[in-house]
């Protein structure tokens, strides 16, 4: 039992009760972030290395129909962010859906979603190292260090920057989403300028007949679109930090609906355009993996240190992606010890009001993916891509269940539903966790890492089930004295 819990028990008994209610885990942090940090962090949600690196294999697997994958998963990723939007807006929290599935799902809920969003995340983390060491290893001078070792390093200045205090977290992620947002703006009008002009790219002719002479919109069939789907959902894997860093700005029911509603243009522009440019200027077939689709166009375009100038901001797209990671989970975690179901030392936070031990639990689980990029170099990134996933789609699947039982709540008059709201309730939130299922299930056909992925999913569900068993006292007596102090 966790004091929100007590307080819908009041509010049932007491329907004029206006009384917001309150997380332990809210406790201790500054209101530091200002509305053009939360903005940029949306952004830069909705950029990272899913479009800088992961667009470069599905390219080359799914051909042009990419756009229309990326368009649909924004479509439910905007879905689940204007619902964890209104959640925000009725209760801004540090805890995020964590605080609400707490709430609407009881703490076995909040316990789920907690664990499997530090699953997402500190998998992700991988990914962001991974892809750090990938993209450090285009310049001819570091291809003689071992990938594992320059994951190491960029998990060590991350760390650093991360833990001085909210203030840097949110001035970091400013500027690197200029960055990314200005260079995403500069390719497009450069990839713009060269379909107007028929300027020659790699030998070939850019237009629409580099679709239908390289097999049309489909070249390889339906199939391979709808196995990427599960790294399409990965790429809009951080949109929902907006509702993370509301609980530290001074002003969330300002900040929050134009954050989230921006999203949506942003997706539209940022993703789907990108990729129809890129199907534009080049085939599939050029695109690589192991390179990101924007430095093989502008390599092949012949502009000295194009290459070079591209590679360096998608570098610190990753850098911005694992701070991110680092950041998020530092509160979730700290929300979940407060009640209990997380380790007591991630609820610490030091001077400058950063909870540090859920940051370093996070960096302990990245070590381990630096030895993954020892053992593995060459799947590293898909390998934790595919499992980061599974963390995703849970935690989508969590927030539009505690939306379904919020809005039953409000229409039962237990609570007020803010003026931002989600629209086509029910019937959005059902076909959003449809669909997310059905991506989930779809992972099946992918025999070489999405089959193996799933076959996780029961590994998973038992260490679940076996450390609720093990915290569970502790989450009790963690209700007995927030229901003690309520009381007092």
């Amino acid at each position: 039992m966790s004091k929100d819990t007590v307080h819908t028990a009041e509010v049932a008994a007491h329907p004029q009760a206006t009384a917001m209610p309150a997380d332990a885990g809210d406790a201790g942090y500054s209101k530091d972030l200002k509305h053009r940090h939360v903005n940029m962090i949306a952004i830069g949600g909705a950029i990272g290395t899913g479009l800088f690196l992961g667009a470069g294999g599905r390219l080359h697997n799914a051909g042009p129909a990419l756009a229309l994958a990326y368009l649909v998963c924004g479509v439910f990723a905007f879905f689940v962010v204007r619902a964890l939007g209104e959640l925000v807006l009725y209760r801004p929290s540090s805890g995020s859906f964590v605080s609400y599935a707490r709430e609407f799902l009881g703490e076995k809920g909040a316990y789920v979603a907690g664990w499997m969003y530090f699953l997402n995340w500190s998998t992700t983390g991988i990914a962001d190292i991974t892809a750090i060491a990938l993209y450090t290893h285009y310049w001819s001078m570091f291809t003689s260090i071992p990938q594992w070792v320059l994951a190491l390093i960029a998990l060590a200045v991350v760390l650093a920057v991360n833990l001085i205090s909210v203030k840097i977290f949110g001035e970091m992620e400013f500027w690197f989403a200029i960055v990314k947002v200005a260079t995403l703006v500069a390719f497009m009008c450069v990839g713009i300028f060269l379909l107007a002009t028929r300027h020659e790219v790699g030998g070939r002719t850019p237009g629409l007949s580099v679709i239908t002479d390289n097999g049309g919109v489909l070249p390889h069939g339906l199939m391979p679109v709808v196995l990427v789907m599960q790294g399409v959902i990965f790429a809009y894997a951080a949109l929902e930090l907006v509702g993370v860093a509301a609980g530290e700005t001074a002003e969330p029911e300002k900040v929050v609906p134009r954050a989230v509603n921006s999203i949506m243009w942003r997706v539209g522009l940022f993703y789907v355009g990108s990729v129809v440019l890129l199907a534009l200027l080049l085939p599939g077939s050029v695109y690589s993996a192991d390179e990101s689709p924007f430095v093989t166009v502008l390599s092949k375009i012949g502009v000295s240190g194009a290459g070079d100038v591209m590679n360096l901001v998608v570098l610190t797209a990753a850098m911005s992606s694992l701070n991110s990671g680092l950041y998020s989970t530092g509160r979730i975690l700290r929300s979940m010890a407060m009640a209990g179901s997380a380790p007591r030392f991630t609820a610490r936070m030091n001077r400058s009001q950063v909870p540090y031990g859920g940051i370093l639990l996070t960096c302990a689980v990245c070590v381990l993916g630096v030895g993954l990029n020892f053992l593995m170099p060459d799947q590293a990134f898909e390998i934790v891509l595919n499992v980061a996933s599974l963390g995703i789609i849970s935690t989508w699947v969590i927030i539009m269940v505690c939306h379904l039982v919020f809005v039953r709540r409000a229409r039962a008059g237990l609570l007020a539903r803010p003026s931002f709201r989600l629209p086509g309730s029910p019937v959005t939130e059902i076909v959003t966790i449809a669909f997310l299922l059905a991506v989930l299930g779809l992972m099946w056909n992918d025999p070489e890492v999405g089959r193996k992925t799933l076959l996780l999913v029961p590994v998973v569900a038992a260490a679940l089930v076996a450390g609720w068993f093990a915290i569970r006292r502790r989450v009790a007596e963690a209700a007995e004295q927030e229901l003690a102090d309520l009381t007092k």
